[in-house]
């Protein structure tokens, strides 16, 4: 009685209520479900950082590059991927080098050269170019000449200075190198000229500069004058605006604020890209700013510092040349003088989900994005993200490495004739970490060293060590059966009296500018990659894995 009176109260299992319950009971299970998957893609979404794909080999990097993969970086120290890292020379190109059976072998008159062995050599004089380029052909065997610049005179009488345009035979890198060097010439009792000696890397200053609309002395097809050209004179001038009316008639945008500063090189290229990507998509000219905080994982203080040119780290000549960009300083100066005059508006934009595609209607004189101050909301790449990928390209091709910088890559591989094998040790603070990689201290040793390499490096050949060992003595024991090189054997080409150092203090209102940690980092990294042979610390050397233990599959993916 008291059971049925109880169910007779609540009417909840009377028959015809049975449906009705039961569409209840499934809709807060689904409602249940729902906010469990709401919380768990809220906890993905925060916590996610997808593996950079920068850092993988080329055919990875120009997958990712045409894919619409998601857009947010993971900040990573090494050294930046740029422009010329994903380019492929044109074979057609390269394979046009200069033969030594393409120069003519000099002939000379004795006729002609009563009583004037003794008079100056005559470096215009086309059997003494013919003479320098086979000289220049035999003494370097491992580089492919394109291009011979006319010779000029020396330092004295018996030299002539000569420049080349040149390649490494097994170079895998889209560039190509200028060199230019004194060579010593004589003349014989039958007036037979011979080089008696060709000087160092950069010794014939006088061949350098080439004059505008200059003819080259010899080459046999014109290469491809899209790739780089180390070596060169820079032009990194900042751009200017012609007159008042080009101004006004021109379309800007500019990216102010955020929380991309003092980061990683990667992520303020990943965030620059984002902005001249959209500037490019909007037809409008970028202004930027070309002074950069170089993260403290770069600096020796250990500090973040300011005041860093984008010109010591990124070919500026290039850029101004392939996209329509201006100094920030510059513009805002303009932009004060003839805003008011001449009517000229400005679009602000304060939240990154404005997407670029909404812009392209906007025809204002200038639209300013301008960033706050959370994390990681503020990043200017986060304009990039989402519907905005597929659309907004990041215009890689317009980012190149320092000419200068690279200029140094080159003198190092030249000392070494281009004729050299690479190994690249990490240790540093990763060796000492044993517990995310405790074998990598014992595989780094010389002792350790010397066994792997012997197995993929010929002994007596040119080895260069890059690394982050600071003592360069720890690798010692290597020299008993490798010619070692290391990155500070070549401090004159950054030292007070180098090219680099007057160049960059000039382009730095002649303040002497530091060769800092990420220009270190830079040129070890790619004087490793012009080796014949490329021995690598996490792929060769240890089984430990890149990123601590148990994530060799992640790398490898």
């Amino acid at each position: 009685m008291l059971g049925r009176s109880a169910l007779s109260r609540t009417g909840s299992f009377r028959p015809e209520n049975l449906g009705q319950n039961a569409m209840v009971m499934i809709g807060n299970l689904c409602f249940t479900l729902f906010v469990i998957g709401v919380l768990i893609f809220t906890i993905i979404a925060a916590t996610y950082e997808p593996e950079d794909p920068l850092f993988h080999p080329s055919t990875k990097i120009t997958t990712f590059l045409t894919s619409t993969s998601n857009a947010t970086f993971k900040s990573d120290n090494t050294v930046v991927k740029t422009g010329e890292d994903f380019m492929r020379p044109n074979e057609s190109a390269i394979a046009s080098f200069i033969n030594i059976t393409d120069v003519q072998n000099p002939t000379p008159d004795s006729t002609e050269c009563v009583g004037g062995v003794d008079q100056p050599i005559d470096c215009s004089d086309p059997d003494v170019f013919h003479l320098m380029m086979r000289a220049a052909i035999e003494v370097f065997r491992d580089i492919h000449f394109y291009r011979f610049g006319k010779p000029v005179r020396g330092s004295n009488e018996s030299t002539c200075d000569m420049a080349w345009r040149f390649r490494p035979k097994e170079g895998k890198t889209a560039s190509f190198y200028k060199d230019y060097r004194r060579f010593v010439i004589s003349r014989s009792g039958n007036c037979t000229l011979s080089v008696l000696g060709i000087g160092d890397y950069h010794t014939g200053v006088n061949a350098r500069k080439k004059k505008r609309n200059q003819k080259p002395g010899f080459q046999k097809q014109e290469p491809a004058a899209t790739l780089p050209v180390v070596g060169e004179f820079v032009n990194d001038s900042l751009p200017v605006v012609e007159s008042e009316g080009s101004f006004s008639q021109g379309k800007y945008l500019v990216y102010i604020g955020g929380g991309d500063r003092c980061k990683s090189m990667n992520h303020y290229l990943w965030s620059f890209l984002c902005a001249l990507g959209e500037a490019q998509y909007l037809n409008r000219t970028l202004v930027m700013d070309l002074s950069l905080c170089l993260s403290s994982i770069y600096t020796t203080s250990n500090r973040d510092e300011e005041g860093k040119d984008f010109r010591l780290y990124f070919d500026f000549e290039h850029l101004k040349e392939s996209a329509s960009v201006l100094d920030q300083a510059q513009f805002w100066s303009d932009w004060n003088k003839w805003q008011k005059k001449d009517g000229l508006n400005l679009h602000l934009v304060e939240d990154f989900r404005i997407a670029p595609m909404k812009l392209a209607e906007v025809k204002d004189a200038l639209i300013m994005r301008k960033f706050g101050s959370v994390e990681p909301d503020n990043y200017w790449y986060r304009v990039c993200e989402g519907e905005t990928e597929s659309v907004v390209q990041r215009p890689w091709h317009l980012i190149w490495k320092s000419k200068r910088l690279m200029d140094i890559v080159s003198g190092i591989a030249s000392r070494l004739n281009w004729d050299f094998d690479s190994v690249h040790v990490v240790r540093g603070e990763k060796a000492r970490n044993r517990e995310l990689w405790p074998n990598l201290d014992t595989d780094t040793s010389p002792d350790a060293l010397l066994s792997s390499l012997q197995e993929k490096i010929e002994g007596g050949r040119n080895l260069y060590i890059a690394t982050n060992e600071p003592d360069t003595s720890f690798f010692d024991p290597l020299k008993d059966k490798y010619s070692t090189h290391f990155l500070d054997d070549y401090k004159d080409l950054w030292d007070e009296k180098s090219d680099w150092y007057l160049e960059t203090t000039k382009l730095n209102n002649e303040a002497p500018v530091q060769f800092d940690g990420y220009m270190r980092i830079s040129v070890d990294t790619e004087v490793f990659l012009r080796g014949k042979k490329q021995i690598e610390t996490f792929n060769d050397l240890t089984s430990d894995c890149k990123d601590g233990i148990n994530t060799c599959s992640t790398a490898a993916s």
